[in-house]
């Protein structure tokens, strides 16, 4: 959240497209949440900024409604990304991207050891360097991920590989729910296999000593 708040810089009106549950918005400023889920916006919390339901390809808005763009980890999900990103251009001329490397994600030891089915999913979404040169930006920063990260992003566990057998955690990262189940399946028996004969600690004990582990989140920043 630091970075993302270091990012915005001084823009005093905030659009959060794809907003959902509101999670990194800031709270010392102006902020639109703009969300196509009403599932998701039911979820909000009643202290959280006002949402209003739309799609990114289509928003709601002016052009230049407010200073500043911010886009956190959603720009995969949109059906039209590149129209997105001409929207975030549109109504704001700064833009926060938070993406992600897609070919880092597909290295990642749960896709490469246990469920390779999931680098189909990924490699068909636009990745960090693509949405940062639609934009054209300013700077692009890594992030890499502590080891005890709180959001349950879909890597967020790689030093804690037990996470991943539990079925909430993985309905919780849109990678593991949009593959194939029965892949899933089993490669989630396979980890669990190595993780009781500690084959995996084996395998993995370089991670074991870091603190820190480059996932491929990338914080994209443009201004137009």
């Amino acid at each position: 959240m630091t970075a993302i708040l270091a990012a915005l810089g001084t823009a005093h009106s905030i659009a959060n497209i794809g907003a959902g549950t509101g999670s990194y918005e800031p709270d010392d400023r102006p902020v639109l949440a703009l969300e196509p889920s009403s599932k998701m916006v039911r979820q909000r919390p009643h202290t959280a900024h006002p949402a209003v339901r739309a799609v990114a390809e289509a928003l709601p808005l002016r052009d230049h409604a407010v200073d500043a763009a911010l886009a956190v980890l959603t720009v995969h999900h949109w059906s039209d990304w590149r129209a997105g990103l001409t929207e975030l251009r549109r109504i704001a001329p700064r833009q926060v991207v938070l993406a992600y490397d897609t070919h880092r994600h597909t290295e990642f030891w749960l896709v490469r050891d246990y469920i390779p089915e999931i680098a189909d999913v990924e490699l068909t979404r636009p990745s960090a360097d693509d949405i940062a040169t639609e934009l054209r930006a300013d700077s692009v920063t890594a992030l890499p991920l502590p080891w005890d990260f709180t959001d349950g992003v879909f890597p967020a566990y790689w030093r804690r590989p037990a996470a991943y057998l539990d079925p909430r955690v993985r309905r919780a990262c849109s990678a593991l729910a949009q593959t194939n189940p029965d892949a899933v399946e089993r490669g989630i028996d396979r980890l669990r296999h190595d993780l009781n004969t500690r084959r995996w600690h084996e395998r993995h004990r370089n991670l074991l000593d870091l603190d820190r582990w480059d996932a491929g989140f990338r914080l994209i920043v443009s201004h137009t």
